[in-house]
């Protein structure tokens, strides 16, 4: 490696090497050289050492775009760094190998969705392919993301009228930043302070009416497992998936309790359900016929609503319905006091009676059923 005051004409003249490259440093900055490869392609660099006794050798750029002057200054406010104990080399380093969005959404798969429900998984799914990855490139860097981007697409996603939706995607990117902080990925989460849209609390209750033809249409429907697992969620206030994951050994119908697993309850939370007569009363003929709790609809809200018809108090309807938070529990009743046993007992008589009438009797379940 040869040594001359570099200038653009000596430069332009190096003569390639035959194989590799070949150096020509400048004898007046110390570690700065012109660099041609074998196939003549010329660039300043920069060679220096950090404090750490690491060799390293940075590109200043090419010489079809630098003159040998610029470079120089160049190589002179890098050597600043360096004595400064900086390492140029790594910064770039640093910079290519930071997470982007796409390791951000894989990592966020891998890690988060195996602790959610299958449905909540299901969903994230459609928010990030819908609308997260189209808007945030895959190789935009996590670290770069701004307040000033999400808000963007929230904007965006609610000005198409999908207003739930853009709420939603805020809350999924939310947490996705909040596992990159404590991934070391981010400092700051871009989500905080996003004006979400006004949701407004959807209100409907089966009425004294509804409830009794309800009652007598599950007597006359065919399938009275389908009947069954209705009756469930009219008598317990359940969820779907809540009736659905039901074993007999959560239930114990002599004490006549239903003690809900965690992994079937919405808060991940074990919960223990007192069953009223007529609930211990279906189950235990279903016992007897040695089948288990099928059901395939959705949570009705006739439990809570019978409760707040009746003048029951707003934690006592929140705790038969296993809701964490008393907002969701709110939307039901007006405060009033009475145990748990008893609201249970007489909304369970309530729909159980709900179908009858002084001139046509009509049981709570159908003909018994063979198998």
């Amino acid at each position: 490696m040869s040594k001359a005051r570099l200038t653009d004409t000596i430069v332009r003249h190096l003569k390639p090497p035959a194989t590799g490259n070949r150096i020509v440093y400048d004898s007046d900055v110390t570690g700065f050289g012109a660099r041609v490869t074998a196939n003549g392609v010329r660039a300043y660099v920069l060679s220096y050492t950090t404090r750490a006794g690491r060799q390293r050798r940075y590109t200043i750029g090419g010489c079809d775009h630098w003159t040998a002057t610029d470079a120089r200054r160049k190589a002179k406010e890098l050597k600043a760094e360096i004595d400064q104990g900086g390492d140029p080399l790594a910064d770039i380093e640093a910079e290519r190998e930071a997470p982007d969005m796409a390791a951000l959404v894989a990592r966020f798969r891998d890690e988060h969705f195996p602790r959610l429900r299958k449905s909540s998984a299901h969903d994230y799914e459609r928010l990030l392919r819908n609308y997260v990855l189209p808007h945030f490139s895959g190789h935009t860097k996590v670290r770069d993301i701004t307040f000033a981007n999400v808000d963007a697409l929230h904007r965006k996603i609610t000005k198409t009228g999908a207003t739930y939706q853009a709420n939603r995607v805020v809350a999924v990117l939310s947490k996705m930043f909040s596992l990159a902080l404590r991934w070391g990925w981010r400092e700051s989460n871009p989500c905080r302070g996003i004006g979400r849209n006004r949701e407004h609390a959807r209100r409907r209750y089966l009425t004294s009416d509804e409830l009794e033809r309800l009652t007598k249409a599950l007597a006359k429907f065919p399938d009275q497992d389908i009947a069954d697992a209705i009756r469930l969620l009219l008598l317990t206030g359940a969820r779907r998936n809540e009736v659905l994951t039901m074993k007999w050994e959560h239930l114990d119908l002599t004490a006549g309790t239903w003690s809900k697993p965690p992994s079937s309850t919405k808060q991940n939370e074990a919960h223990i359900v007192p069953l009223s007569a007529p609930a211990r009363q279906l189950l235990a003929e279903r016992m007897g016929q040695k089948a288990g709790g099928e059901a395939y609809v959705k949570l009705c809200p006739a439990l809570a609503s019978a409760l707040a018809s009746a003048g029951h108090s707003l934690p006592l309807i929140g705790a038969l319905l296993g809701h964490r938070q008393p907002k969701t529990t709110a939307r039901y009743a007006h405060l009033f006091d009475d145990p748990l046993r008893r609201a249970t007992e007489q909304v369970g008589a309530t729909i159980a009676n709900a179908g009858k009438s002084a001139a046509e009797p009509v049981p709570l379940r159908g003909r018994s059923r063979k198998r």
